[in-house]
């Protein structure tokens, strides 16, 4: 029997959301899974399936991070086998990469195939004097392989592999293979991505466990692929998603996988706003911030979330009245929050005022004329006296009053500052809403 710890999507050096807290989360992280689940359960070894690094080329506070957490495994004597994932691979014809310094400082082991033409090459045994080699038979009963990163030549490279892991010298009773790759099915917008069917080459050709990353979701196939998901959520979406490290056990008749998540994890909050379209700004502004102080409040003694607010609905004014950046800092600054995200994503209204059961034509027309006058920019402050003036413009067109009384009515209405010269001709904007006045009110 032998026990291992699975993890991936590490990405110590994550640098989103301008803030060194956040950074620091993804080690504190990983940290936590090591000293928990690493050290105090006494694995036999660590298994790193890629994305240790958020980058390929990292700052020395995050080096540092990583030879920290790695030397508490060390002084532990548990040996770590890694792979490099897409984040942090070295550019094409680059010789070494930071995972490479880790390996050479015997801090980890990085398992490489050689991926040339010559098949027979593929997965050479580690050597520790040079610190290469594709596979490693551990102690503990356990032969590790590793990959690359493939890419668009996952497939291919799974054939390849699988040829050379039947080409193997006999070894220990478990195998188990790193591949940095996703499977089909488990994320949507996800091209390239492995079917099933794929991977079948590497269980024909003896693999016991494969352990997967690159989706930060964790999931599970047929009992032998086994994928944790990130330690830490990259972004608000993946809160959604179960993700953590897997404590494994490999039995005579089976594989034992737990999902262990009880180790350090920034909480995170969202929350929906839908909008009716009847609030004012003020009255929105003061109901999106109450909403998230609440949500936020949940972690008043633990620690500080990451918040996001999502408004959704229709509003009755300018949809760009409201200011998101002031309304994130407002909530910034009256809760706990690390990190305040605000997404709006509303429609403006023509019609905000709800239309009653029972009520009359002229109620109706009066709520409408209202309607339109909030949510123009230079009415909206004389609304109702200016809808009643319409409801009166137009009454007085309909009993035969003379154009130029309603002209008078609409100078007085509009107030505006050059008395109009009744005997000259109307201008075109006035012309034109009164045709269409006359066009729109005829007794059906």
């Amino acid at each position: 029997m032998a026990k291992f710890l699975h993890i991936a999507d590490i990405h110590l050096g994550f640098d989103r959301y301008d803030t060194p807290e956040r950074t620091k989360d993804f080690f504190r992280a990983l940290q936590t899974v090591l000293e928990r689940y690493a050290v105090e359960e006494e694995v036999d070894f660590v298994a790193i399936a890629g994305d240790l690094f958020e980058h390929r080329n990292i700052k020395p506070a995050t080096l540092n991070q990583a030879q920290v957490c790695l030397q508490t495994l060390k002084d532990a004597n548990i040996p770590v086998v890694a792979i490099e994932g897409n984040h942090d691979n070295r550019p094409y014809g680059t010789r070494t990469s930071w995972l490479k310094y880790l390996s050479e400082w015997n801090l980890l082991k990085l398992l490489e195939p050689n991926d040339g033409a010559n098949a027979e090459e593929r997965l050479t045994p580690w050597d520790d004097s040079t610190r290469s080699g594709g596979y490693i038979d551990l102690p503990c009963g356990v032969r590790v392989i590793g990959s690359n990163w493939y890419g668009a030549t996952a497939p291919r490279a799974i054939e390849l592999l699988a040829g050379s892991i039947k080409d193997l010298p006999p070894g220990p009773n478990y195998t188990v293979l790193m591949f940095h790759h996703g499977l089909e099915g488990q994320i949507s917008r996800y091209a390239g991505a492995l079917r099933y069917s794929e991977l079948l080459p590497l269980k024909e050709a003896g693999v016991d466990y494969l352990a997967l990353g690159h989706i930060h979701k964790n999931y599970t196939a047929e009992g032998w692929v086994f994928n944790p998901g990130s330690l830490e959520a990259n972004n608000v979406e993946e809160s959604r998603y179960p993700r953590g490290a897997y404590l494994v056990e490999l039995l005579p008749d089976r594989i034992d996988a737990q999902l262990k998540t009880d180790y350090f994890q920034r909480p995170i909050e969202r929350v929906e706003l839908v909008a009716k379209g009847q609030e004012s700004l003020d009255e929105l502004n003061q109901m999106a911030l109450d909403c998230a102080i609440a949500a936020a409040a949940k972690h008043q003694s633990s620690i500080a979330p990451i918040l996001e607010l999502k408004i959704t609905g229709q509003v009755g004014f300018d949809r760009l009245e409201l200011d998101t950046r002031r309304l994130q800092e407002a909530i910034k600054a009256a809760s706990n929050a690390l990190v305040v995200l605000v997404k709006y994503d509303v429609e403006d209204v023509a019609y905000q005022t709800p239309l009653n059961d029972g009520q009359n034509r002229v109620e109706i027309e009066q709520s409408i004329f209202e309607d339109m006058l909030t949510a123009h920019r230079d009415y909206k402050s004389r609304a109702p006296e200016l809808a009643q003036g319409l409801t009166d413009l137009k009454d007085r067109q309909l009993s035969g009053a003379d154009e130029i009384s309603l002209y008078g009515l609409v100078e007085t209405l509009l107030d505006l500052d050059r008395p109009m010269e009744f005997s000259e001709e109307p201008s075109e904007p006035t012309q034109d809403a009164l045709e269409n006045l006359q066009a729109n009110s005829q007794p059906t």
